[in-house]
């Protein structure tokens, strides 16, 4: 069985189907978008609203009656299943008009940059696309292999063949992992947190850095209160600052990127945890005036 044979099954005519591969050039956003997938499916609809080249004329000659299946690359040969959207419409924006809608506003804070360089001087389609019931309940666990050469990101679906792969129990936006001395987060990806992820930060106790990029100066502190990681940096999320007062405004958090230092023990006495914060904070040299710890 593959792609073709499920989009037959629904009576979708092949030859009015595009297939994309979507993964983006941009690192975070790259990285963002599985997220997005998974917990803002508003803005990864937004993401595919508007394209260049010869995929924007192929989704303009088919809308009304044409599709998009898409897919997100996660794995080399392998496409993720997102959902299969309806093109309903299209419309012509300016560059200026494009950067107006909100949701492109805050894809931009997720990383999306190319649309700068690629469509400043022209006006794009932007395309409405309406969501399809098709196989929702496989979103993020159906993979299907992607036919070479891999670099072409979109397909047309009666031309090639997309054998399934898997079928996953979970889904793959949320199950891909890393490790604890790996996690290297913006502000703005803490409010797009998978549910894996949340769960074991809610877990971990531990010393956190947070390094402003604009200025390079580091804030060194500690997590050991309710939801541990998770509460701490869901509390950054939303105000911004923490309650810190060298992290509140003007700085922008924005700059912000968050890592964890040390992981320690869920019985860990709390003064030990705030005696190892304090090692951290020496170590790094984070305390004010060379960092933005001021106690």
């Amino acid at each position: 069985m593959n792609l073709k044979d499920m989009l037959k099954s629904r009576d979708i005519d092949l030859q009015h189907v595009l297939v994309l591969r979507n993964r983006p050039t941009e690192p975070e956003l790259k990285k963002a978008l599985p997220w997005l997938a998974a917990e803002r499916l508003e803005l990864f609809t937004a993401y595919q609203q508007a394209h260049g080249g010869n995929l924007e004329g192929a989704m303009e000659a088919i809308k009304g009656v044409g599709y998009v299946a898409s897919f997100i690359g996660q794995k080399p040969k392998e496409a993720t299943f997102v959902g299969l959207y309806k093109i309903v419409s299209s419309k012509p924006l300016t560059y200026e008009q494009f950067w107006k809608i909100p949701a492109n506003i805050e894809l931009e804070k997720f990383g999306m940059k190319h649309w700068y360089a690629m469509h400043a001087n022209r006006s794009v389609r932007w395309f409405n696309l309406v969501l399809h019931d098709f196989y929702k309940h496989w979103r993020g666990k159906l993979v299907v292999g992607w036919p070479p050469p891999e670099r072409s990101w979109w397909r047309r679906a009666h031309r090639n063949d997309f054998p399934i792969v898997a079928v996953h129990e979970e889904s793959a936006f949320d199950t891909v992992m890393v490790d604890w001395d790996a996690i290297d987060l913006t502000w703005e990806q803490l409010r797009i947190l998978p549910k894996r992820l949340k769960d074991a930060l809610s877990q971990w106790r531990g010393i956190y850095y947070i390094f402003d990029t604009s200025d390079k100066k580091g804030y060194v502190g500690s997590a050991s209160g309710e939801n541990n990681l998770l509460g701490r940096w869901l509390n950054y999320a939303s105000r911004g600052h923490g309650g810190n007062r060298l992290l509140r405004p003007p700085r922008d958090p924005r700059n912000y990127r968050f890592t964890i230092l040390q992981r320690v023990s869920p019985d860990m006495a709390v003064n030990d945890v705030t005696r190892l914060e304090s090692t951290w904070k020496e170590r790094l040299h984070t305390r004010a005036p060379f960092g933005l710890n001021d106690n």
